[in-house]
C-alpha cells in the first residue's frame, strides 16, 4: 500500500516538474523583452534617433543599441539564433556573402536587408586650418601602404612624409589622418571609393583587376602603418574633438558627423567637389556609399517589438524627404527606393546576394 502511495507521489512529482518546465519554456524564450541592435557607428545616430522615437510612441521598450563597428556587429549578428544573440545589426556597407555564409552555418538562414539612405565618408579637419583641396590620387599616396614608382610595375613602401611630398601644390605639414578600424564598414568603404578610386588611376594597376583580383585589391586597399594613419576607433565624436586639439590632422567619418559638428570641423574637397547634402545626393561627391542594417526573421517572433521597429524606421516621416532623420544628415533614398524596402521589412523579405 505503502509501495502504492510512495509511486503515485513521484508520479505526481514528475507530472508537476515537466508542467513547471513546459510552461517555463516561453518565459526562457522571452527572456528578453526589449529589441537588441549592434553594429555601425555610422548608422549607429540614426538608429538611436529612430529608437528613441519608437520609446516614446509605442508600447514596447525602447531597444538597446550598442556601437561596434559593421563588421564587429555581423560576427555578433551572425554568432546565433536566441535571446542571447542580436536581433538587428546596423552596417555601412553591404553583407558579405562569407558573412551570410557564417551566418547560416550559425542555424541563420533568413536575413532581411534594409537600405536606409545614403551616407558621404568626409575627410575633414578643424576649422582653424585652411580647407584642404585633394584628389582621389592624393590620397592614394598619402595613405596607402606602398605606392608605385615612375617605373611600370615596381611599388616602394610609402615614403611620403608631408602632403607636399603627395602633391606640390598642398601645404607642407605632416600626413596625420585620423580613422577608423578594420572592423568598421567606414574604413572598408573608404578603402573601396577613395583609395582604390586613386589607385587606378594608375593604368598598370587598374590593368590588374582583370587578371589578378587579388593582388589588385591588395596594392589598392592596403593602408599604412608607420603613424601616417592613426585608427582611432568607432567613436566619430572623439576624432572631432582630436581635430579640433591638432589642426594639422585630418578625420575619417560619415558626413552625418561632420553635418552635427559645422561649427566645428570642415569637409575636405575632393576632386573638386565638396561634401554637401546636395553632392551626396546626385551622386557628384566621389566618396559615398549607402548604410544598411540587417534583422533576424528568427527573431520577429520571439522579440516583442521587432516589426514594429521597422515600420517607424521606414516610415516616411522618419527617412523620407522630409523626415527626422535628414535633420540628422541621412541622405534619403529616392522614393521607389523607399517604398520596396518598406515592403521588405513588413514582409521580412530574405536577402538575397
Amino acid at each position: 500500500m505503502r509501495k502504492n502511495k510512495t509511486m503515485k507521489l513521484l508520479t505526481t512529482i514528475i507530472a508537476v516538474s515537466i508542467l513547471c518546465l513546459t510552461m517555463a519554456a516561453p518565459v526562457t524564450a522571452a527572456e528578453r523583452d526589449y529589441i537588441s541592435i549592434v553594429g555601425s557607428s555610422t548608422v549607429y545616430p540614426f538608429a538611436t534617433v529612430v529608437a528613441e522615437q519608437f520609446g516614446k510612441t509605442s508600447k514596447f521598450k525602447t531597444p538597446k543599441i550598442e556601437s561596434t563597428g559593421s563588421g564587429g556587429g555581423l560576427k555578433l549578428f551572425c554568432s546565433g539564433v536566441g535571446v542571447k544573440h542580436p536581433d538587428i545589426t546596423n552596417s555601412s556597407r553591404r553583407i558579405k556573402k562569407s558573412e551570410v555564409d557564417k551566418c547560416a552555418k550559425n542555424g541563420i538562414h533568413n536575413i532581411t536587408e534594409i537600405k536606409i539612405g545614403y551616407d558621404g565618408i568626409v575627410i575633414a579637419n578643424s576649422k582653424k586650418a585652411k580647407r584642404m583641396e585633394v584628389s582621389l590620387k592624393d590620397l592614394y599616396l598619402a595613405l596607402a601602404k606602398d605606392i608605385p614608382t615612375d617605373k611600370e610595375g615596381e611599388l616602394i613602401p610609402n615614403p611620403n612624409k608631408t602632403w607636399k611630398d603627395v602633391n606640390p601644390t598642398l601645404p607642407n605639414i605632416k600626413i596625420e589622418v585620423l580613422g577608423p578600424p578594420p572592423t568598421s564598414g567606414t574604413r572598408d568603404a573608404f578603402a573601396e571609393l577613395a583609395l582604390e578610386g586613386g589607385c587606378k588611376k594608375f593604368d598598370w594597376i587598374k590593368a590588374m583587376k582583370k587578371k589578378d583580383k587579388k593582388k589588385y585589391k591588395a596594392i589598392c586597399h592596403a593602408v599604412r602603418e608607420d603613424g601616417a594613419y592613426v585608427e582611432a576607433g568607432e567613436n566619430d565624436v572623439l576624432i572631432v574633438r582630436k581635430l579640433e586639439a591638432n589642426p594639422d590632422a585630418l578625420g575619417v567619418f560619415g558626413f552625418s558627423f561632420l553635418d552635427q559638428n559645422e561649427d566645428r570641423v570642415q569637409g575636405s574637397i575632393v576632386d573638386g567637389v565638396e561634401p554637401t547634402f546636395e553632392n551626396i545626393a546626385d551622386g557628384q561627391y566621389p566618396v559615398s556609399r549607402p548604410l544598411y542594417f540587417y534583422v533576424k526573421k528568427a527573431h520577429a517572433g520571439m522579440i516583442p517589438g521587432i516589426k514594429e521597429y521597422l515600420s517607424e524606421f521606414t516610415s516616411d516621416k522618419a527617412w523620407g524627404e522630409e523626415g527626422y532623420l535628414v535633420d540628422k544628415g541621412l541622405i534619403p533614398m529616392p522614393e521607389e527606393e523607399r517604398r520596396q524596402f518598406n515592403h521588405d521589412g513588413k514582409n521580412l523579405i530574405n536577402l538575397s546576394m
